[in-house]
């Protein structure tokens, strides 16, 4: 588990333009069982994360379409919420950070960290902002 005082900034670069941060199992489930679509960042402290897919997931926001729900949870620190999301993210392995999109709480889009990691934040954003006009 890492420090709350070292994920802070982290979670806030998130949380400050509107995701709902989760923190247990229960808290995932009922957030993918809402009608309509909902975008959940598994957040991370690596580099990629801090330099990829955190300024993707922003970036992704400024679109028309976007999802109705957006949540996310940290990997190192919420275990019972990222096993949750993770469940609900199958086949697809474990990977941090990544990015799922569900539609009336079916998986519909995934990227996985191998999608994030050396792709700069305008590619991510732009993944995302397809799977949205695509599903939102």
């Amino acid at each position: 588990m890492y420090p709350a005082e070292l994920v802070k900034p982290m979670r806030e670069d998130l949380t400050k333009v509107g995701f709902e941060e989760l923190h247990t199992a229960e808290a995932v489930d009922a957030a993918l069982a809402k009608e309509g679509t909902t975008l959940v960042v598994v957040n991370s402290v690596c580099g990629c994360a801090a330099a990829n897919a955190r300024p993707g997931a922003r970036k992704s926001l400024e679109n028309a379409k976007k999802p109705d729900h957006i949540v996310t949870v940290f990997a190192g620190v919420d275990k019972e919420a990222v096993d949750a999301a993770r469940g609900h993210m199958v086949p697809f392995p474990p990977s941090s950070p990544c990015m799922a999109l569900f539609k009336d709480g079916e998986l519909v889009h995934m990227l996985e960290r191998h999608h994030i990691e050396g792709r700069p934040a305008e590619l991510i954003a732009e993944n995302l902002v397809d799977a949205y006009n695509d599903h939102c």
